[in-house]
């Protein structure tokens, strides 16, 4: 209902300056300094690619070891030698991190780990439009060996401190409908990781009061480490 058009159409005087006013007032946080790829571990190979946009980049912590890949491939590397790579961009779309994969030179991979969704919200794509997305990038890992693609679950946007009601309304069940595309399009060896609500605790994220904090990087990446070794 609050994503039809009309009622977007009709809420939309309220809307935009809610969400020019949001981006104002944002404190914006830059990417963690620090490689964005390496092999390190010990143990049979594994080829890590971790995609998406500012989570997946990092976005809250000062270091690349503070943040998901980091964390992940720290955990991973107990047991595998883990070739890893990090292709992630603030403010990145479904729509643009296809773009950008398109342009790489991938290479075999064996696990993909993807965080996006958050801003294929708020540039208001459709669900259809997000499900071939999301396709479309699925299609072309496998194409690239990878056994296992995880992908993260969107947050509950109707819940996050920093953005106003109605907007976060709005914007939460636009979310809501881009993660049941998740859901309903992640059969083995597609995966999707549920967001975690507990990763809300306002103690836990960064000072921008949106973004993850190190407790809940970590807690994410030991989550996805046990998942893909119980696949591997």
């Amino acid at each position: 209902m609050l994503t039809s058009f009309p009622v977007r159409l009709a809420l939309s005087p309220v809307l935009l300056p809610q969400a020019v006013a949001v981006r104002l007032r944002a404190l914006a946080l830059p990417e963690p300094s620090g490689p964005r790829q390496g092999v390190t571990g010990q143990g049979p190979v594994l080829r890590l690619l971790v995609l998406g946009d500012s989570s997946a980049a990092g976005v809250g912590v000062g270091a690349q070891d503070e943040a998901l890949a980091g964390r992940l491939v720290a955990d991973l590397a107990r047991d595998f030698t883990v070739h890893w790579r990090l292709e992630a961009r603030t403010g990145a779309t479904s729509a643009q991190s296809l773009e950008r994969l398109l342009q790489l030179d991938l290479g075999r991979i064996d696990v993909a780990v993807t965080a996006l969704g958050v801003n294929d919200v708020t540039h208001q794509v459709s669900p259809a439009r997000f499900r071939d997305q999301q396709r479309a990038i699925a299609a072309y890992l496998l194409r690239h060996g990878a056994q296992q693609v995880w992908r993260t679950g969107l947050p509950p946007m109707e819940r996050f401190p920093l953005l106003p009601r109605p907007l976060r309304n709005v914007l939460g069940a636009q979310a809501r409908k881009l993660d049941r595309v998740l859901e309903a399009e992640s059969i083995v060896p597609l995966h999707r990781l549920p967001f975690d609500p507990a990763h809300l605790d306002p103690a836990l994220l960064a000072r921008d009061g949106f973004h993850p904090g190190p407790a809940i990087y970590a807690e994410w990446a030991r989550k996805l480490a046990r998942e893909i070794r119980l696949r591997a």
